[in-house]
């Protein structure tokens, strides 16, 4: 029997980022993205793709499957959501939520929009569901340098193009580390059905967020997850803000010129009758 999500979590990722581009901003030319000030981001979309990933290759089933993951042959999420029968019979919205909620795991975690006409039905249905854990932005400790590099081809992509001549570039960063926090909101967690063993689930994917998603941008290696805090909260509600718990950890570069994780300090500040676990990752 499932056990239904009683107390609030928020929780924290550390990463370490070595000769990679975490996540390329296609507005400007793949560079690594970042912020006004400099500072090195990774999308709270890009995060959820991992997640969904690793919790794919555990076995659970994903409605948003990324094309290079796609398991069971579907070209959209609409022909997905149509795969299932009783999604296409005249149902209220709230027994459509019950349904997709139980099919997919990345639905009760995340929520998701289904905006479309389902066939068999007579008029469109428009059904949102609110999911209870919700993901920030990655923010670098510090400001981050991009390094650029040419590239060139060795062949022809086809006999109109040119050759070994035809450049582009290729941008990383040498040596960063971000962190990114999120919350699992137990009001939300309950209309969804999101179980405590949903949420073990969510632990074990953010502690081996970078397994198998090796990328010309991303080497096998090339990033780590260094920590997760995990905190537990006593009630529903929790007896502490997220934006309290999540200052709660300060981490400080120990040199001017940090060049590996070691070179940095994690401080965890104690809060009174709040659960706190600290997970090395994978």
């Amino acid at each position: 029997m499932k056990n239904m999500l009683e107390t609030k979590i928020d929780f924290a990722v550390v990463i370490s980022v070595k000769n990679a581009n975490p996540n390329g901003d296609p507005l400007n030319g793949n560079r690594p993205r970042q912020d006004f000030d400099g500072y090195g981001e990774i999308s709270d979309v890009a995060i959820k793709r991992k997640i969904r990933n690793r919790l794919q290759d555990m076995g659970e089933k994903i409605f948003v499957q990324s094309n290079d993951k796609n398991i069971d042959g579907y070209d959209s999420l609409k022909s997905r959501a149509e795969s299932k029968p009783e999604l296409c019979k005249k149902i209220t919205q709230e027994e459509y939520a019950e349904i997709v909620c139980k099919e997919w795991i990345d639905v009760r975690s995340f929520g998701q929009v289904f905006a479309f006409k389902i066939k068999n039905q007579t008029s469109g249905l428009s059904v949102g569901v609110r999911g209870p854990v919700s993901i920030h932005t990655a923010k670098s400790i510090e400001p981050i340098t991009i390094s650029s590099m040419q590239i060139t081809k060795s062949v022809k992509s086809d006999l109109g193009n040119k050759g070994s001549d035809t450049m582009g570039m290729k941008h990383r960063v040498d040596f960063v580390v971000y962190q990114f926090f999120g919350s699992i909101n137990v009001q939300l967690a309950e209309k969804t059905g999101f179980t405590t063993e949903d949420a073990q689930k969510i632990k074990d994917a953010l502690c081996t967020l970078f397994v198998n998603d090796t990328s010309s941008a991303r080497p096998d290696g090339s990033m780590v997850v260094e920590k997760v805090i995990w905190w537990e909260h006593n009630t529903k509600l929790g007896q502490y803000p997220s934006a309290k718990v999540h200052q709660s950890l300060k981490i400080k570069a120990k040199t001017n010129a940090p060049k590996s994780f070691e070179d940095y300090e994690v401080e965890i500040k104690e809060l009174d009758n709040l659960k706190v676990e600290v997970i090395d990752g994978q």
